[in-house]
């Protein structure tokens, strides 16, 4: 009769302890994953600017090969660009390093109301490329960043 009366004690769930433990190590591991998550999303969020202005570039040199200068609007380029949905797009512009557009351009894509604590932030892509100088898009949402690994490479 005792036997029987343990067995059924033991079968009767968890105890406030166990359901404490185990919501103690949800906490954590949300406290860690919540933060990459949205880093996550934001990173996707910054690659359709650099994915939209990596098209402007594109599409700047074919235009200085047949013309001779840069186009001065977007809408003279041979691309049909739909506006970024997170990003307000700026006018292309002559860089404070150049003379006029037969030399260089600018164009920079501004996030408003950026998640995660980022902020609104920039990204500038000129005649070169991407312009990690006047850009002001964090490292760790960049889409160009770098592991560590492929930096130490890259220093050998």
């Amino acid at each position: 009769m005792m036997k029987h009366q343990s067995a059924a004690r033991s079968s009767r769930g968890f105890t406030l302890v166990e359901l404490a433990v185990v919501v103690v190590i949800i906490g954590v591991l949300a406290a860690f994953a919540v933060p990459r998550f949205l880093a996550s999303v934001e990173r996707s969020k910054g690659a359709e600017a650099f994915n939209f202005l990596s098209s402007v570039h594109s599409s700047q040199e074919r235009y200085h090969a047949r013309q001779g200068t840069y186009a001065s609007d977007i809408t003279y380029l041979d691309i049909e660009m739909v506006d970024p949905e997170y990003f307000t797009v700026g006018s292309i512009e002559v860089p404070a390093s150049e003379s006029d557009l037969q030399t260089g351009w600018e164009m920079t894509l501004t996030r408003l109301g950026a998640s995660a604590g980022y902020g609104a932030y920039t990204v500038v892509f000129n005649h070169d490329g991407f312009d990690g100088t006047n850009s002001t898009i964090a490292a760790d949402i960049s889409p160009l960043q770098t592991t560590e690994a492929e930096e130490e490479e890259a220093a050998e």
